[in-house]
């Protein structure tokens, strides 16, 4: 059978060997051909209409099983206990046999090798006739032993051949009911996933080779295109990758190939061995199901599984829009999903990590950003500054040559009252000398802690400056008033030692 993608194949010379016949080409086969055009309803690509259910990625399988109702037809019809004498054990039999001819099981049309499966695992537990004495209840005892631990073989008759013990026979105890969540993806997303039995690092290292080899695969026609969507790890070194298929049509238009129909032509025998050999060990299609899909799962048990844990297990369902349930059969599958489990707490916890760098660089920036910004206040404050001294140069420029008005004169007056009260000694001023003293002791114990670096504002370093060089001139016109009031004093000294003898000579 050709596989065709865009064109519809005509009639024409066959194509003997059913090999992939290209995408986008005319191919011409005496068989009828498949299009991603025009996708046909095969029996792959259906999930449930279909005798092989594929296209569900849960894990497991969840069309009706071979014996659904076994458990409770054989708890009330057959039964495990009494098991005596060689006339009970053909009565059993009789009423085996009855029971099963009526429906026992629930199965309305049953096929005959289904059906001799039931007949022979009901004679393994309950009646076989293999060595025809007392010994029978006993064989039936270990093959319901074999049966609840879900291996071994069931021996019931010397002609017949002897029944496998499954895991997923309804008689395994060592089953559960888990919940998985719903793919939401569309059919027309084209997603399909493929799991490699290969590494991730080793998968994205050579994740170019990889596209360009399933583009070979798909018949290396230039109108497709392989996408990569995501590669996720899973336990076991195994790497889940998620790709999907852009075909590109004559006229310019682009679509994607719906998943369903690249999932059907993945499960070709010719294509499924050259995907295994690039490792792929499992494919489906991400889809999600329709309402009629979630009730047919929901109605039917799977096999193996008890009809009463099923229903417990829908009511006990958390989420039923986004969860169904599904069976875990045995310690491996319970071991996987284990794994499953572990895998993802260490994506969350690898994923909260790069959370926790990301908040601590950013209050690194936030503390950088904010002495940033404290600086550039300070150079606001300068250039505010150096702005008013300008102005009041033009304005002194200005006014220059005219008498002082009234409103200059009010401003002086108010400047002169600031300016005491900055120079009162219990205000700013005192404040100013105790921050001076406070200074002086640092910079004394700076000497003994040289590790200790200080720095003062420049606004705040001028008003310093301009203090300090007040109080100088206020010292130094203090000592000049002192100096000429030593002359003074010296002088008046010089007069009155002049002035005693003279007085003395004229008393005398």
């Amino acid at each position: 059978m050709a596989f065709n993608f865009s064109a519809t194949a005509g009639a024409g010379a066959a194509n003997p060997t059913g090999a992939f016949g290209g995408f986008g080409t005319t191919t011409t086969t005496a068989a009828p051909a498949f299009s991603f055009s025009a996708p046909t309803n095969t029996g792959t690509s259906g999930l449930f209409g279909a005798t092989q259910n594929k296209g569900f990625g849960f894990g497991t399988s969840f069309g009706t099983g071979t014996g659904t109702g076994l458990g409770s037809g054989l708890g009330t019809g057959l039964g495990f206990g009494g098991f005596g004498t060689q006339q009970q054990q053909q009565q059993q039999q009789q009423q085996q046999q009855t029971t099963l001819g009526s429906g026992l099981f629930n199965q309305p049309a049953q096929t005959p090798a289904q059906s001799n499966q039931l007949i022979n695992t009901a004679s393994a537990l309950s009646a076989p006739t293999l060595l025809g004495d007392e010994r029978d209840a006993i064989l039936a005892k270990w093959n319901q032993l074999q049966a609840f631990w879900g291996t071994g073989k069931g021996y019931f008759n010397n002609n017949i051949a002897p029944v496998e013990f499954t895991q997923e026979n309804p008689f395994c105890r060592f089953k559960a009911v888990g919940y998985s969540l719903m793919p939401n993806n569309k059919d027309e997303d084209g997603l399909v996933v493929l799991v490699f039995n290969r590494k991730e690092a080793d998968i994205r290292s050579q994740q170019q080779q990889l596209v360009e080899s399933l583009h070979k695969i798909l018949g290396g026609n230039q109108t497709l295109t392989v996408n990569v969507e995501g590669v996720k790890t899973m336990p076991d070194d195994q790497t889940e990758v998620i790709i999907y298929v852009v075909e590109r049509s004559p006229n310019g238009t682009s679509r994607r190939v719906p998943a369903t129909t690249l999932y059907a032509h993945f499960e070709q025998a010719n294509i499924k061995s050259s995907l295994q050999q690039l490792g792929v060990s499992l494919s489906m299609a991400r889809t999600e199901l329709s309402p009629a899909q979630v009730k047919q799962l929901l109605q039917n048990p799977p096999a193996g599984v008890d009809p009463i844990i099923w229903e417990q297990a829908k009511v006990d369902n958390p989420d039923p829009d986004k969860l169904i349930p599904v069976p875990m059969v045995g310690f491996k599958e319970l071991l996987r999903r284990l794994k499953v489990q572990d895998q993802m707490t260490k994506q969350h916890q690898t994923r909260l990590d790069i959370i926790s760098e990301d908040i601590s660089e950013l209050q690194k920036n936030q503390t950088t950003t904010m002495a940033k910004i404290a600086q550039y206040k300070r150079k606001l404050m300068a250039l505010s500054h150096r702005t008013l001294q300008v102005l009041i140069k033009q304005e002194i420029q200005r006014k220059s040559g005219y008498a002082i008005q009234a409103d200059e004169e009010q401003l002086r007056v108010q400047l002169d009252t600031i300016q005491c009260e900055l120079n009162a000694p219990t205000q700013f001023k005192g404040r100013l000398n105790e921050l001076m003293s406070q200074i002086r002791m640092q910079n004394h114990f700076g000497a003994v802690r040289a590790e200790e670096r200080y720095y003062i504002d420049a606004d705040l370093l001028r008003e310093i400056k301009q203090h300090l060089k007040q109080q100088q001139e206020g010292l130094s016109h203090l000592i000049s008033i002192i100096k000429d009031d030593l002359e003074d004093i010296k002088l008046i000294e010089h007069g009155l030692n002049e002035s005693i003898p003279i007085r003395g000579g004229v008393f005398s």
